[in-house]
């Protein structure tokens, strides 16, 4: 009786290990979702996609709690305010609450606070933009991520 409830315990710990070590490539999942939103909108007119990036954890501000980011890195003839509008209209018809549109200079992105994410591009000679938009999910696997906090 005894060995039937070490090896129960040891089952329940090894179920609940697997699952704690499983809520971080869970939460990575859900961040690449929203990368994934961005590139099913089309791109305009005069623009080219380079590569895209997203991540999951405590990225910006103070504070507990997990947040998605998904970025994609495009070339293009057009403005940062043709582009937001482009983007903005095309989110309402999307999964993403709203996109955000800034040149992009350099490989870093300065929309992550507190880690260090970039592209992998070289060349930033001009007319590189940044669209990039914050994803959503409220469940447990937010809450059980160290990263968030």
């Amino acid at each position: 009786m005894k060995k039937i409830v070490c090896v129960a315990a040891a089952a329940v710990l090894v179920l609940i290990a697997a699952f704690l070590l499983s809520v971080p490539f869970i939460n990575d999942h859900i961040a690449e979702d929203t990368e994934r939103g961005l590139k099913k909108i089309p791109l305009p007119e005069a623009t080219e996609f380079i590569e895209s990036v997203s991540c999951a954890g405590k990225l910006v501000g103070n504070g507990n709690g997990m947040q998605y980011f998904g970025a994609l890195l495009l070339k293009s003839e057009l403005s940062a305010d043709e582009l937001q509008a482009y983007y903005s209209d095309a989110a309402k018809n999307s999964d993403l609450p709203e996109c955000f549109v800034k040149e992009q200079s350099g490989k870093k992105i300065d929309a992550i606070e507190h880690r260090e994410l970039q592209f992998e591009c070289d060349d930033f000679s001009g007319g590189f933009y940044i669209v990039y938009a914050w994803g959503n999910y409220g469940g447990l696997f937010s809450e059980l991520d160290i990263r968030g906090h």
